[in-house]
């Protein structure tokens, strides 16, 4: 994991060393702390986390809270359903079905079934069930640094998770569609080409492609978004196999990219599937699968799916305020400016520092890439470590990704301003400036 923290190093109050040692005993070895220095967070408003001393922090990073740590609608529509009716999916409720259609009225009209579950890697798991029902393949196709969920199934098609997690014999992984880098600039041209050689190369082995699952934004390869549209040859390849393309929006979605409320609709592409998680209920656990019906109808006459906590009047409760938020208080049009603007103050130190070698994303999502000069191209991990615990002290946090853990990670929430972007441009460029 790039930006852990390690044990007995780090600058730790003696209170916050107590802790670390007390969740390491409970909790085990497999948990993982972000920084060199680990943050005890207490409380959350809006663009802001408070530590333990009360200093705030900007937080730049945190997508599960998209519209904002303890958003006023969230936090009311779950209050008020908490103390009226908090059930599974088993009994009639007019919530679950009114959410529902609110959700769907933001798809096409292909796309016109959505099951829920509680986290994106259920979501994932089920779209893989479901998949492989319909098209009796079961071979997967993701890019080389995806990832897509924790559950023993996706965590073989989530290679970001390392070599201790094996991918499965049915997955073939294919390099990330990236611009930068790219020798001719056909990214949509290369993408296809390499997603067609993995569909052969599944064949070969007897493997019948099920899916073509990505992340349409690429998130965890380095945020890559451009050109738009590179997607629609890679699509046709897998369709034509006889797989399904599945657009995992747990981290693009719900407006992040500001031009659209989906990722995948810069791509000019309808998905069989969309995987949706994080930010649909703010904090509140829901995620779900929006489905073409013909697709699902053969998996739900032969197989029941339930799901306790998936779809509770709660998480309804939640997600449906995170929907009429977007929508009525303009977050995809702030996303949409908000986004510009940081982008060209991003661009603007891009000229500037000879270690930025790339800035690109889209709305409020951005990937800037650090290397060791412009020329080269080089990543320099260590450097972007330095820069993203150096941001951390000053009071700004942002993460890494990336196949080279170079890339800074700039995912604010969706209520982010012009004067919240200032302070994290400020901040960033003494970051670049110390390193």
């Amino acid at each position: 994991m790039p930006n852990a923290f390690v044990p007995g190093q780090g600058n730790l109050s003696a209170e916050d060393e107590a802790l670390v040692k007390r969740r390491y005993k409970l909790l085990g070895p497999a948990y993982r702390l972000m920084y060199e220095s680990p943050l005890h967070i207490v409380r959350g408003e809006g663009v802001w986390l408070y530590d333990s001393t009360g200093r705030p922090y900007l937080d730049v990073y945190n997508n599960v809270t998209s519209i904002g740590h303890c958003h006023p609608r969230v936090v009311e529509a779950v209050r008020s359903q908490v103390g009226m009716l908090a059930t599974n999916t088993r009994y009639l409720h007019s919530l679950i079905l009114d959410y529902a259609e609110k959700l769907l009225s933001t798809f096409p009209a292909a796309l016109s079934n959505v099951m829920f579950a509680c986290t994106g890697s259920e979501a994932n798991d089920l779209a893989l069930r479901i998949a492989k029902s319909f098209t009796g393949g079961t071979g997967i196709i993701v890019t080389q640094t995806a990832y897509h969920g924790i559950t023993e199934a996706v965590s073989e098609f989530s290679p970001s998770l390392g070599k201790p997690v094996n991918l499965g014999a049915h997955v073939r992984t294919v390099p990330a569609p990236a611009l930068y880098r790219s020798v001719d600039g056909d990214v949509a041209g290369k993408f296809t080409r390499d997603v067609q050689a993995a569909i052969d190369d599944l064949l070969r082995h007897g493997i019948k492609p099920a899916i073509l699952i990505v992340d349409s934004l690429f998130t965890s390869d380095g945020v890559l978004a451009d050109p738009a549209g590179f997607l629609a040859g890679a699509v046709k390849a897998i369709r034509d196999a006889g797989g399904l393309f599945v657009a995992d929006e747990v981290q693009p979605g719900f407006a992040r990219t500001g031009e659209h409320m989906w990722g995948f609709e810069r791509h000019g592409v309808v998905p069989d599937m969309v995987t949706l998680g994080k930010p649909m209920g703010n904090g509140q656990p829901i995620s779900g699968v929006v489905v073409r019906p013909d697709i699902v109808k053969s998996f739900g006459e032969n197989a029941r799916y339930f799901n306790t906590f998936g779809g509770n009047a709660v998480s309804c409760a939640a997600a449906m305020a995170v929907l009429e938020a977007i929508q009525e208080e303009g977050l995809q049009q702030n996303a949409r400016d908000v986004g510009a603007y940081l982008g060209a103050g991003l661009r603007r130190l891009q000229e500037k520092r000879d270690i930025v070698g790339d800035v690109r994303g889209a709305g409020l999502f951005f990937g800037l890439e650090v290397v060791k000069d412009k020329q080269g191209m080089i990543a320099d991990r260590e450097r972007t470590t330095r820069i993203v615990n150096k941001m951390r002290d000053d009071g700004v946090l942002i993460s890494i990704c990336g196949g080279g853990y170079n890339v800074l990670k700039i995912r604010p929430p969706l209520v982010f301003s012009r004067d919240n972007a200032d302070m994290f441009l400020d901040t960033l460029e003494k970051a670049l400036q110390d390193v």
